[in-house]
């Protein structure tokens, strides 16, 4: 007979618990950063989250002798399934110690749940959307990860292996050199592309008038750019006011980049903030009383590195070398800024569109992460 017990996630308090044990997990691990509790919490509160209009999940958490051992989510992104004309059954927010026996209880109530629902193959680590975290680290497991990545150890993809799951996508990351100036070519590039499409760079000294003007605009355009891309369900009217209210007013205007045509209609946006990793690290996933203090210092230039957290163009100018225009604006902030590297975050391995944008620079792939796919099995018949 099992040890371990899994159950279903309901409650505030135990969402909380939820959370909190992935960062306690990791205590001492110089390489994983914590998300805040509370965003995290939001994400999977279906009175916040507006994925919620379109998708359906169920927490779990493992136990063993009263501990908590694992966590998993499973989500139904109807949309998405509608789409590929799939019966796919997502799982995210997947933590667990080295233990066959919990990964196994684990996956087993998780697919249960899809199973009920119709559901007949398992993906992930996947979120309500392209804009939670994805992908398991299969590759960089001794880099410093990102707000915008999920962390874990090795053992986590070889227990992928052991359950039968198979490579459905990967993606890679970069470690970028930010130049000393703008390369020449590059430049080069961003003034033929601006003269051949009468594009141009607006400037903005504060945030709040930018969001106002072009916020809608952003997302509308990521929808846009994104339409095609694994995964990707297009956000809504709600998940952008969402996204708008949540976290436009984070960045500072001079580490966005937007480029228009000219009538002003958005052509292409690259968003950046300084990483927030370290800051993170010491907050252990908590406002207060001081995390705030840490976030606030990062957020007003304490790192060396900056985070790439996406760049969108329009499809018909993508090829085109409007990501010239894009660096050409963000490389002299880069540099008074103090930031010596940048992040480029998650990139399907296959577009090569975004991997052209770095041919330019002194990069290095440093991880590679992964989403596993497999069947959903039959149920096992009960022994009476």
């Amino acid at each position: 007979m099992s040890s371990v017990f899994v159950h279903p996630i309901y409650s505030a308090d135990q969402f909380e618990q939820y959370v909190r044990f992935g960062i306690d997990l990791y205590k001492g691990n110089d390489c994983y950063v914590p998300p805040l509790i509370r965003d995290d919490m939001a994400t999977l509160n279906p009175d916040v989250n507006p994925a919620f209009d379109f998708c359906e999940a169920q927490s779990f958490m493992a136990f063993r002798n009263g501990e908590p051992v694992g966590t998993i989510t499973g989500i139904i992104n109807k949309v998405a399934n509608e789409k590929t004309g799939r019966h796919d059954l997502r799982f995210g927010f997947l933590e667990f110690i080295d233990d066959a026996e919990v990964v196994d209880a684990l996956f087993e109530a998780v697919q249960d749940w899809g199973r009920s629902r119709g559901m007949t193959e398992i993906v992930g680590p996947m979120g309500f959307s392209d804009m939670d975290h994805e992908g398991m680290l299969i590759e960089g497991f001794d880099q410093l990860g990102t707000m915008a990545t999920i962390y874990n150890p090795p053992y986590y993809p070889e227990h992928m292996a052991r359950l039968g799951f198979e490579k459905d996508v990967d993606w890679v990351e970069f470690r970028i050199k930010v130049p000393e100036a703008i390369p020449e070519k590059h430049q080069r590039i961003a003034e033929i592309v601006s003269r051949k499409f009468g594009l141009h760079v607006p400037h903005f000294k504060n945030i709040k008038p930018l969001a106002k003007k072009y916020g809608q605009a952003i997302f509308d355009l990521i929808n846009e750019a994104y339409a095609g891309l694994y995964g990707y369900s297009p956000l809504t009217e709600r998940q952008i006011q969402y996204y708008i209210a949540e976290y436009i007013g984070m960045l500072t205007p001079d580490n966005v980049c937007l480029v228009v045509d000219a009538d002003d209609r958005l052509v292409a946006v690259g968003i950046s903030m300084p990483s927030m990793s370290r800051a993170l690290q010491k907050s252990r996933g908590r406002l207060w009383p001081t995390g705030w203090f840490h976030l606030l210092k990062a957020l007003k230039g304490g790192s060396d590195v900056v985070d790439l957290l996406l760049v969108a163009v329009k499809p018909e100018f993508q090829g085109k070398g409007v990501n010239a225009l894009l660096f050409n604006h963000l490389i002299p902030t880069f540099n008074a800024r103090g930031y010596k590297e940048a992040e480029s975050n998650l990139e399907l391995e296959g577009n090569e569109n975004v991997q052209k944008q770095w041919e330019y620079f002194e990069r290095r792939q440093h991880r590679r992460r992964r989403a596993f796919r497999k069947a959903i099995p039959a149920p096992v018949p009960e022994t009476k």
